[in-house]
């Protein structure tokens, strides 16, 4: 299977969040790689991997980052594919603040969907319905996931009875 979803992040303090991304799209059935790609440290390998994404086949990319959050925008400004920010709370960073504001301030013409604070669950939905768009597979994969969510709040209401 063609791997469909890039999940980047700028260190391994941020896997424990960034693995949420991982756990919902093998739950959808939509293949991913997850690697370290720091935009301050390994710039040069930053730009390699978001200049390669799609010749390589990726389809969305998913980019977590803390403190100053340069990531996201920095892929974004050398792929053409849909970028997925998700602002990561980081022990540098401004009770999360900075990163937030680091992906969700992008210039016009530089896009990047961003997600809540530590929102990598989000993002691996968001890629699936990306991808959903065009395989019909991975779309009902979302509606069953949908529906799955709805029945948990019928199950909540009939807790509260």
């Amino acid at each position: 299977m063609k791997v469909e979803v890039g999940i980047i992040m700028g260190s391994s303090s941020d896997l424990s969040v960034m693995n949420e991304a991982a756990e919902v799209l093998k739950v959808l059935g939509v293949s991913y790689e997850i690697s370290i790609v720091s935009a301050h440290r390994t710039p040069d390998l930053m730009a390699e991997y978001a200049k390669s994404a799609l010749n390589r086949g990726l389809k969305v990319i998913i980019a977590g980052a803390g403190g100053a959050a340069h990531l996201p925008g920095m892929v974004a400004a050398m792929t053409p594919l849909p970028v997925i920010g998700v602002p990561v709370k980081s022990s540098n960073s401004i009770d999360g603040w900075d990163s937030v504001l680091s992906i969700l301030q992008m210039p016009g013409g530089v896009p990047v969907a961003t997600v809540a604070l530590d929102g990598a669950k989000n993002a691996g939905i968001l890629a699936a319905q990306v991808i959903a768009t065009s395989n019909p597979s991975i779309m009902a994969n979302i509606q069953a996931y949908k529906e799955g969510l709805k029945v948990k709040v019928d199950k909540m209401n009939e807790e509260l009875k």
